[in-house]
């Protein structure tokens, strides 16, 4: 296949060794739909700028959404092109359906703007979807949390049982650690929320191209303001590595202390047959696997950071092929944190805590000996005196074999006479927690608190439950870009590009939970006489708080007052749709423009869905 760089050579090199070496279309080929959106906005841009007629503009753009069906369809039809990267591979399918056309369309653009574009598109889908699986895990911790108030645990330091903690307690101190997890991610898309296309090679474009609102059709808050820097840029994707080191990290430690848990010493928890493995050997052993290599993958994460971090390192301006190297790390991280998350879901569904064996241990461990020291000091001794009698204590406990509470109040009294008979309520487990009565303590209110606080910020659910539902704008794109290839790959509906939802971001709303984009719907008009609602989609984790009847309803009186006469849905749930006074219809009473849509549709010949109207006149 031709290079997209040959005009300065006599010779192009065909060795199969350095083909091997330089070309990157086996691992940047996860870029191909976010290099054909980008393409799509360039091509309206060089329109814009008079370098494209409208009738070249439009047979670009049916060019590349073929080439975007091609990526979701048959990705292996790229793979084995033997192009150099996804970039070359974009323009000679291009040069294939429309010949020298697709040359044009790199006009005033350059790779090295070109792949900084992509790669940013592609961080922030991966970002969005990550931070819904970070929530996910949230929601399994907390529900776990909220099974365990009462459940008392050893609580550890230095691996010595310190003092006793409620199971949810451990529980919420995840939660708190993928909080801020959650908010770095966030940090990752806000700082990256530039657009570098129209940077050139370098030194930008010689075409007139408005780069503010080419950054704002690809749904970024602006252009990249220095076109050297622009393409050299690579502080987004260490940031996300090491936003995901620390995911990594939190979940490493989860890991350790359940395998610590589940082990035959402690045997406080029982994990899920679904994530263990036995031995071939000895029929007797259940293996924390999956949680072993949760702990083992965080090396690889840690990797890719370290290995970015010495790419860049000392590296000058501007584009490098070292840069190259960006991208295979990045996906990996990606994928194993992605892969892990899911992992820690199943482990907390499936996980039982063995609450006597907890308890026990908590009783055994002397972590009542603090509550002495505090007793003591509650009747004005000091507290470093009171320390030191309570260590005795626990020495002359430990040497008869008992706990505290088991020796006798003469026995107690030796070490000091103003210890009485209230000491014994003051020893026990339930005191031990009910006196660490502060914010963030274990007192079992504060737990109970804790725990319906992380809910409603996990939920998107602000303190008056008020679900938004909202027109949506060019900031909610990468939200709802997620959302709809998220149902699209359940088969639940088309695949929508980037591009798409930003040319009709003004079809689109969004139901948003605490700011969080939580389902989003648009209305397609065909007519004056009919519309569709499609799109139409919540994230799984959200469902049935009411989400999807508010976006229909919004979605119906938009149409109302724009005095449509029928709003249409094909749906595969009729029952949800007959709800909100939609009937059945017949397919064939639809509008050939309707029809026309579905041969994109993979389920063409197959099809599942009905056809239910809505008619405003009826419902007013």
């Amino acid at each position: 296949m031709a290079t997209l760089w040959g005009g300065r050579f006599e010779q192009v090199s065909d060795d199969t060794l350095f083909r091997q070496f330089n070309d990157s279309l086996p691992f940047d080929y996860r870029l191909a739909e976010q290099d054909i959106q980008a393409s799509m906005a360039w091509a309206t841009a060089l329109k814009n700028a008079g370098v494209l007629s409208q009738e070249e503009l439009s047979r670009l753009h049916g060019a590349l959404r073929q080439l975007l069906r091609v990526v979701h369809d048959n990705p292996a039809e790229m793979l084995g092109s033997g192009a150099e990267d996804i970039h070359s591979w974009v323009e000679s399918e291009l040069v294939k359906r429309i010949g020298d056309l697709g040359k044009k369309l790199h006009t005033g653009r350059s790779r090295n703007d070109q792949v900084a574009t992509d790669l940013r598109l592609w961080v922030e889908n991966a970002v969005v979807l990550l931070l819904s699986e970070l929530r996910i895990a949230q929601r399994g911790l907390i529900a776990l949390a909220e099974q365990h108030v009462d459940t008392i645990f050893p609580g550890y330091t230095h691996l010595q049982r310190a003092q006793p903690v409620r199971f949810a307690h451990w529980c919420m101190a995840y939660v708190e650690m993928f909080d801020r997890d959650v908010e770095r991610l966030e940090d990752v898309i806000e700082h990256m929320d530039q657009c570098p296309l129209g940077s050139g090679a370098l030194a930008g474009t010689a075409y007139p191209i408005n780069r503010h609102q080419l950054a704002r059709s690809l749904g970024f808050a602006g252009p990249t303001r220095n076109s050297l820097d622009a393409v050299s840029d690579r502080d987004y994707v260490i940031e996300l590595l090491s936003s995901l080191a620390l995911v990594m990290t939190h979940l490493s430690r989860f890991a350790e202390d359940l395998i610590f848990y589940s082990s035959g010493e402690a045997g406080f928890v029982t994990l899920g047959d679904d994530v263990s493995t036995g031995s071939s050997l000895m029929p007797q052993k259940k293996n924390p696997d999956a949680l072993e290599l949760i702990r083992g993958k965080c090396g690889r994460v840690y990797g890719a950071l370290i290995g970015m971090l010495t790419t860049m390192k000392a590296l000058p301006l501007a584009y490098n092929k070292d840069m190259q190297e960006d991208k295979e790390a990045l996906f990996n991280a990606v994928d194993t944190v992605s892969v892990c998350l899911k992992v820690t879901e199943k482990v907390l569904l499936g996980l039982t805590v063995n609450a006597d064996a907890a308890k026990l241990a908590a009783q055994r461990g002397y972590s009542n000996a603090t509550e002495l020291a505090d007793y003591l000091a509650r009747k004005n001794v000091p507290f470093r005196e009171a320390h030191h009698i309570a260590g005795r204590a626990v020495l002359h406990a430990s040497a008869q074999g008992k706990p505290l509470e088991a020796l006798t109040l003469d026995e107690l009294q030796v070490f000091h006479p103003l210890i009485g008979a209230d000491v014994y309520q003051a020893l026990s487990l339930d005191s031990c927690l009910e006196q660490r009565d502060v914010f963030g303590a274990v007192a079992r209110h504060r737990v109970q608190d804790a725990i319906v606080a992380a809910k409603k910020k996990v939920n998107g659910q602000p303190d008056t439950d008020e679900l938004i539902v909202s027109d949506a704008t060019v900031h909610d794109v990468p939200a709802i870009v997620a959302l709809i290839n998220h149902w699209a790959k359940e088969g639940e509906n088309l695949p929508r590009s980037r591009a798409d939802i930003v040319s009709h971001v003004q079809d689109f709303i969004v139901a948003k939970k605490d700011g969080i984009v939580v389902g989003c719907a648009a209305l397609f008009i065909y007519n004056e006489e009919i519309a569709e609602i499609r799109s139409l989609g919540v994230w799984p984790q959200f469902q049935g708080l009411g989400q999807g009847k508010a976006m229909v309803d919004y979605l119906c009186e938009r149409a109302r007052q724009l005095g449509l006469r029928k709003v249409l849905s094909l749906t595969r749930v009729p029952k949800f749709f007959a709800k909100l006074g939609f009937v059945v219809d017949q397919r064939d009473n639809l509008p050939d423009k309707v029809l026309k849509d579905c041969q994109f549709c993979p389920k063409l010949h197959a099809c599942d869905e009905t056809a239910m109207i809505w008619y405003p006149e009826q419902a007013a």
